[in-house]
């Protein structure tokens, strides 16, 4: 881990690169944590029979589709959450090293 710290706080462009990459990585297991549990629990809750992402309003003649815009912002939550919480575990918030 050690290595791998120092190796972040040297490179530039590749460190940023790194942090693409698992960002990517995380960003693809959130979506799936997202879209297999979280969602089907909530259409539960909500009584959507689909899921969260077919939840919608009917006003009049028009429909409102409000469950893919909730799930993008669960989606986007729990990545923030993720790199957050990352963060402050891997205490890269304090890597400003100079050399």
């Amino acid at each position: 881990m050690k290595g791998f710290m120092e190796f972040i706080r040297e490179q530039g462009v590749v460190g940023l690169a790194v942090g693409f990459i698992l960002g990517g990585a995380i960003s693809k297991l959130v979506a799936a944590i997202v879209s297999d549990l979280i969602n089907p629990f909530l259409g539960l809750i909500l009584g959507v029979a689909k899921g969260l992402d077919t939840a919608s309003l009917s006003l009049g003649p028009s429909k409102i589709l409000y469950g893919h815009f909730v799930t993008t912002l669960i989606d986007f939550l729990v990545v923030a959450l993720v790199v957050y919480y990352g963060i402050k575990l891997l205490k890269l918030d304090k890597l400003d090293k100079k050399k």
